[in-house]
């Protein structure tokens, strides 16, 4: 079993380097970290993250990451958000950038993929027979390369796909190994970009953001972290641009630069 001095290392670590809090998650961490541990034949976990530590390829580190991060997410997840996004948020970017036809939409806690691949399938419906003349991409990132693989492959189970709309279903996933899994067509998978990222580390975007999906990543962090992040997150946004929380997650009223449009969406204010 874990010991406390062994949490305490861990969790500083993953504090420190993403800004995720497990303080107070001895039995996750072990659950998770427990046969790896084992199979890697170390005696204990300070073993681990000395190897981890000593690591200059990375990627001791990043399996660390895909152990100790959460990937639970399904397609129709808080399916308000997507529909005050179609119904609000596109009419506004499409009068806004009639011009420049070319959205900036970032899903900042990817996972397996489909949240994104709901934001274009969105994005495909409203846009229609227009898409073609805009730029209507999704950046999605995620820091478990492991969730990643899956979103980039972009296989899922018939079950998973149970709650989408039929006509989605066969529009956008063809059907494999005989109907019991279904894959995101081409067409679709062109639509998102899949990279890895650290949500602590500086924003590398050139232009700023219209739309930012940051859901349920934030109940990994502390006030501070996500304070900070909140303030990044609004210096990358457009004035007018829109944030989307999770609907269990919260921010501070008092402390928010944000306009609060409806509990778990936020918007930047525009120019006057």
């Amino acid at each position: 079993m874990i010991t406390d001095e062994e949490v305490i290392r861990i969790s500083a670590y993953m504090k420190q380097r993403y800004g995720i809090d497990l303080s107070q998650k001895k039995v996750i961490i072990n659950g998770r970290l427990e046969n790896y541990l084992k199979r890697r034949g170390w005696k204990n976990f300070h073993q681990l993250m000395d190897v981890v530590e000593k690591d200059e390829t990375g990627n001791e580190e990043k399996m660390l990451v895909n152990f100790l991060t959460t990937n639970h997410t399904y397609f129709m997840r808080e399916f308000e958000h997507f529909d005050f996004f179609k119904k609000e948020v596109l009419p506004w970017l499409k009068v806004k950038e009639s011009k420049n036809k070319d959205l900036h939409i970032w899903c900042g806690a990817a996972s397996t993929g489909e949240e994104p691949y709901m934001i274009a399938m969105v994005l495909a419906d409203f846009f229609g027979l227009e898409r073609d003349q805009w730029d209507t991409r999704v950046l999605a990132t995620d820091i478990s390369t492991k969730a990643l693989q899956q979103a980039i492959t972009g296989i899922y189970s018939s079950e998973q796909l149970d709650k989408l709309p039929e006509q989605w279903k066969r529009h956008f996933f063809k059907e494999i190994n005989g109907g019991i899994q279904y894959q995101v067509k081409n067409e679709l998978k062109r639509e998102v970009i899949f990279r890895q990222f650290n949500l602590m580390d500086p924003f590398p975007f050139k232009k700023k953001l219209h739309t930012v999906f940051l859901r349920n990543v934030m109940i990994y962090f502390d006030d501070n972290t996500k304070r900070e992040l909140i303030q990044k997150v609004y210096d990358a946004l457009e004035p007018g641009g829109y944030l989307f929380i999770g609907t269990t997650e919260t921010l501070d009223r008092s402390n928010t630069p944000f306009q609060i449009i409806q509990p778990s969406i936020f918007r930047k204010g525009e120019r006057k």
